[in-house]
């Protein structure tokens, strides 16, 4: 049996992750500050469904910051980890233009306390959240891992782009093998209320206005959530290693002479906001009153994610369409969801 921490278990993706680790037979430990940045009941209601679960012996909870320099070591001596997966974070782009104070405790420094507890405790792999926000100012697509991405355009892409960064430092000095997966828009039930599908849906049966920016023609890399779990666990079992051909004369910025890797984690298909839109309107059987606006600061009009390495080396394969996964998320939303509004 594995024992593995999975911090945010309260979160969307750290939910979906931690269930899937526990129906598999492994022993999780999962943290999270329980927040008010979205509705806490949602995150309480997630808690509840892994503490339930035919397999809860396996499941334990721990209300803990990641910014808590006592806390966090103390969870480490009591634990002994073999593996982590980090998925808190404080989330949102817009929202760390009214509190950067918020990204830089959790994102920055609660990471550098999870870095130093996985160093200390000889962890033997760190899978941890970056975001497809990196790619900031970036135009060639699809985005890849080999690009340069020197250009972010929000803060909170700045802390992601910081993580990467921080994780390599600790895999070069340390040896502590690191994997960043960069997730591309991931959606589903049990999602997060301030993400575009919760929003639509509810507006649409609330009949209300729904927000479109940069009237409409964003296009983003929708990624169904148990396509996302399924590459954490693979990434998460396959722990970094060493790139032998890296050169400093050319260096890869998604490997290293360290074991340090970085994957995007995508669908590899880009959606344009107009047809998630009428795939909703399709599945409610109500059609949306439309509120156009310009892109908003920190926004990029498009994100598309080239998946290959991750393929080559987990044998990721996205299989979720988008109708598929809106049609799951709306049967979701009508019998649970709406508890969350």
């Amino acid at each position: 049996m594995t024992k593995i921490l999975v911090t945010g278990a309260a979160g969307f993706i750290g939910f979906h992750t931690a269930r899937r680790l526990i129906e598999r037979g492994d022993e999780v430990v999962g943290i999270d500050n329980l927040n008010s940045y979205y509705d806490v009941r949602l995150k309480h209601a997630r808690l509840e469904v892994l503490q339930t679960h035919e397999r809860r012996r396996l499941f334990h909870f721990e209300k803990l910051d990641l910014a808590d320099r006592t806390g966090m070591p103390a969870l480490f001596e009591t634990h002994s980890f073999d593996r982590v997966i980090h998925l808190a974070a404080q989330a949102g782009v817009r929202y760390s233009l009214e509190n950067p104070q918020a990204y830089v405790e959790s994102n920055l420094a609660g990471f550098v306390n999870v870095l130093e507890c996985c160093r200390h405790h000889k962890v033997r792999h760190l899978t941890y959240a970056s975001s497809s926000s990196v790619y900031g100012a970036n135009t060639r697509m699809p985005f890849s891992v080999h690009h340069n991405v020197d250009h972010p355009v929000s803060l909170y892409a700045a802390t992601k782009k910081s993580n990467e960064l921080l994780a390599h430092t600790y895999s070069h000095l340390f040896a502590l093998p690191t994997t960043g997966l960069r997730f591309f828009t991931v959606y589903g039930p049990w999602g997060r209320p301030d993400m575009a599908l919760f929003r639509f849906v509810k507006a649409i049966l609330d009949d209300q206005p729904v927000d479109v920016y940069n009237n409409g023609r964003m296009k983003r890399d929708f990624t169904y959530i148990d396509d996302i779990v399924e590459g954490v666990l693979r990434t998460n079992d396959h722990a970094a290693a060493p790139n032998p051909a890296w050169s400093g004369d050319a260096p890869d910025p998604g490997t290293s002479l360290a074991p340090y890797r970085l994957y995007n984690i995508g669908n590899n298909q880009p959606t344009e906001l107009w047809y998630l839109i009428e795939v909703i309107e399709k599945a409610l059987g109500r059609t949306a009153r439309k509120n156009l606006l310009p892109m908003q600061p920190g926004d990029v009009p498009a994100t598309y994610a080239d998946v290959g390495d991750l393929s080559d080396a987990v044998g990721f394969a996205p299989k979720t369409s988008i109708e598929d996964g809106v049609a799951r998320f709306v049967r979701w939303y009508t019998q649970t969801g709406w508890k969350f509004r």
